[in-house]
């Protein structure tokens, strides 16, 4: 009876597929066909929904297959089935903790359906399956809801962005967040708003301020969330963009395939929608690049939920929340105050009870230190934290790993604020470079090479060196005072300047050369095209008052005279090496007017701002790979967006401890497979396509034939004359010409 049971069911599946193939090609004709299955539809939805719980297998196989009939066809008569979506909103609504697995999975897809079919609005779907994700215990269900909003939202932004939908859904998630701050529920509102946010559906600041409330929650793993979004969501999203950005088709190998393979018209298709993939690609290419902002840069008002953060979060003492959750909102507010430049003076107060070996995760909050410090943090505020860091941290009785790691959290906040070191401290730490231990020595020594180039004044004449020496004595390099900031101008003009110097020194050693009036002219030429007017135009342009009264005298304004009156002075006291530091002083001041003619009195043209870009990356890939200049003119810093981690407070300790042997075994095995006998790379790759199923090649198979198999073929070449083996050399070569057995022509 089961079997007979089956077989009557598989029947009826049979027809109601056939049915709905019918009902597409030709919808009026099947219409009352369609209007009795409606008519059963409705009368096992009244009684099912009468009792759910106690529904028969049966029952609900028919049920699972009505629903998914009319779902497919619900859009070719949109009068007869206006409820539908009603019936399936109310039965999920109502009965999603009791429902069959299957056929709840039905509801939910034939829900999603509608929707792409039209029927219902994205707000409809998303507003019914969302509470249902909030409220359900069913871990299936919850994954399953997850990715049809997730996949609606996206298929709703493909096309164009669709503002309504995202503030409606923004709004939804906000309010989750913020209506009860205790419950776990805002978990889906950070998941939701990471997940679109990596893939650059949501990409303004809204999804930055539902996330700022999650940061505020009082439930742990929803701050952990929002935490996790500033800290890591651009990361993430630039990770996504490169692996999709990988999947570009290959054209030639596309066509190549089809060419050899047999024409069908599935290949056909195939090799078109590669093209038009192509000719997207090629069309994305040339739009212009979106601004991506950071979300910590999209944040309103950071000094409020800065202070915000730490005050609820890391002063509370009543706060419950585990040290790594704390060290995260802690990267978090630092990371704020050092983007920002915000001014939190308890912060670093709060700092001194944690600065100490025996904290557990202290490079966490050094690094943390080095981030929360900047130019406009008073240097009293900081400089307590600096001698706590040498006390505790570096002595003779310290570790090597003690001592490296608190030079080095000293000079990444010396970095940020050099004006936090006193002359004492700096003096004995710079003496560290006299230690036995490398990673000591080396944390001393970039110290010293910090203070060099920011304030060589702290140190003694001995450490000073060259030219932070001649820098003191020129006057080039001077103390900054607090809150000073840089002048503003391009970045890498100098570079741009220096290029095009060298070009007009190739072009005057080729025109050595030529006869004196051809040189002259080309020169002439030459200076016109640099200076980027003509001087006859220039001569007509000019009004008759000044060529009348012939050329103005301008005065002096003193900077250009500041080098000789120097060699009158040293000339006066009788210093008979003056004129080297003179020439030198007149050399930096030429320079100086060099570099602010060109960004003051040259008009930069489009060839120039692309050589310019071009310079920029070649100077940057130059520091990268250590070919600095010796004369630097400004500390490379690290870029305030990427932070301080507690792997570069420990890098010098890292660098300088010996690795053991067995430590050594491991990283020369690393990236090889673990064998326990001996075998050549060929083996490797051999067994390696035999575990994973892959096919071998004919002489490999020829090779594992069974000899007895191959002494008939064997016995019948060495039995035929020489014009038989002609023969089947000469079809041996026509078959190879034409493709083989197959035979594939192109």
């Amino acid at each position: 009876m089961g079997k007979r049971k089956l077989a009557a069911l598989e029947k009826v599946d049979a027809d109601l597929v056939s049915l709905q193939y019918k009902i597409r090609r030709d919808p009026k004709s099947y219409a009352q066909e369609f209007y009795d299955q409606w008519l059963a539809y409705d009368a096992q939805r009244q009684i099912f929904i009468a009792s759910p719980s106690t529904a028969s297998t049966d029952d609900i196989k028919k049920f699972h297959d009505l629903v998914d009939l009319i779902a497919h066809v619900a859009d070719l008569y949109p009068d007869l089935t206006a409820p539908y979506a009603d019936h399936l909103k109310e039965l999920l609504n109502q009965h999603h903790a009791i429902l069959h697995t299957e056929l709840r999975e039905k509801v939910v897809g034939s829900l999603v359906l509608l929707r792409r079919k039209d029927v219902i609005d994205s707000t409809s779907l998303l507003t019914t399956l969302f509470p249902i994700l909030v409220s359900t215990p069913s871990k299936t269900l919850r994954s399953l809801l997850y990715t049809k909003i997730i996949s609606d939202l996206r298929e709703s932004n493909s096309k164009a962005t669709n503002h309504r939908l995202n503030r409606t859904i923004q709004t939804v998630l906000h309010n989750l967040v913020t209506s009860d701050r205790t419950s776990k529920k805002g978990m889906w509102a950070t998941r939701i708003t990471r997940e679109l946010w990596r893939r650059q559906i949501w990409v303004d600041a809204k999804p930055c301020d539902v996330m700022k409330e999650a940061c505020l929650s009082d439930n742990e793993k929803v701050v952990v969330g929002g935490v996790k979004f500033f800290l890591g969501g651009d990361a993430s999203r630039e990770e996504f963009e490169d692996d999709s950005s990988d999947d570009d088709v290959d054209i030639r190998k596309v066509k190549h395939q089809t060419g050899i393979n047999k024409k069908s018209k599935k290949r056909l298709k195939a090799f078109e929608k590669a093209v038009d993939k192509v000719k997207k690609q090629e069309r994305k290419k040339h739009q212009p690049h979106p601004l991506n902002f950071s979300a910590l840069h999209l944040i309103h008002d950071p000094q409020g939920f800065a202070e915000q953060l730490f005050q609820k979060h890391l002063q509370n003492t009543k706060n419950k929340f585990t040290l790594d959750t704390k060290l995260m909102i802690l990267q978090l507010v630092t990371r704020l105050v050092g983007l920002h430049k915000l001014t939190i003076i308890s912060l670093y107060s709060w700092f001194v009870r944690f600065l100490t070996p025996k904290q557990a995760q202290v490079t966490s909050f050094l690094a943390s230190l080095a981030q929360a410090t900047h130019n406009l943090v008073p240097p009293d505020a900081i400089e307590p934290l600096v001698i706590k860091i040498a006390n505790e941290f570096v002595s003779e009785a310290s570790a090597t790993e003690v001592a490296a790691a608190g030079i080095n959290a000293i000079r990444e906040v010396a970095i940020r604020q050099p004006l936090c070191m006193t002359e004492t401290l700096l003096q004995d730490l710079v003496l560290y470079q006299r230690s036995k231990d490398k990673g000591v020595v080396m944390a001393a020594k970039g110290l010293q090479s910090l203070y060099r180039e920011v304030y060589p004044e702290l140190l003694q004449k001995k450490f000073r060196g060259k030219e932070a020496t001649m820098g003191l004595k020129s006057g080039e390099v001077r103390q900054r005072k607090f809150g000073e900031e840089d002048e503003g101008g391009i970045d890498g003009i100098e570079l741009l300047e220096q290029y095009k110097e060298d070009q007009r020194a190739k072009k005057l050693a080729e025109l050595e050369g030529l006869p004196e009036g051809e040189a002259e002219a080309k020169k002439d030429k030459m200076d016109e095209d640099e200076d980027g007017f003509n001087s006859d135009e220039w001569e007509v342009g000019s009004s008759d008052s000044e060529s009348e009264s012939g050329w103005i005298n301008v005065e002096s304004d003193g900077e250009d005279d500041v080098p000789d009156k120097k060699r009158q002075k040293k000339d006066a006291e009788g210093g008979g090496d003056a004129p080297d530091l003179v020439d030198a002083e007149m050399a930096k001041v030429a320079e100086a007017n060099r570099i602010s003619k060109l960004a003051t009195t040259s008009i930069l043209t489009p060839a120039d701002l692309l050589k310019l870009q071009e310079l920029r990356r070649e100077a940057k890939v130059d520091q990268l790979l250590g070919n600095r200049s010796k004369k630097k003119k400004e500390l490379i810093q690290r870029h305030i967006d990427e932070g301080v981690t507690a792997d570069d407070i420990e890098l010098p300790a890292t660098l300088g401890k010996k690795n053991t042997r067995e430590e050594r075994i491991a990283l020369a095995r690393e990236g090889k497979p673990n064998r326990d006998e001996h075998k050549s790379t060929k083996a490797i790759r051999k067994s390696k396509k035999e575990a994973e199923g892959k096919s071998t090649t004919n002489k490999d198979k020829a090779r594992k034939k069974n000899f007895l198999m191959t002494m008939g073929k064997a016995r019948a070449k060495n039995k035929r004359s020489l014009t038989e083996t002609k023969k089947a050399l000469t079809l041996h070569v026509a078959r190879s010409k034409n493709g083989g057995r197959r035979r594939n022509d192109s």
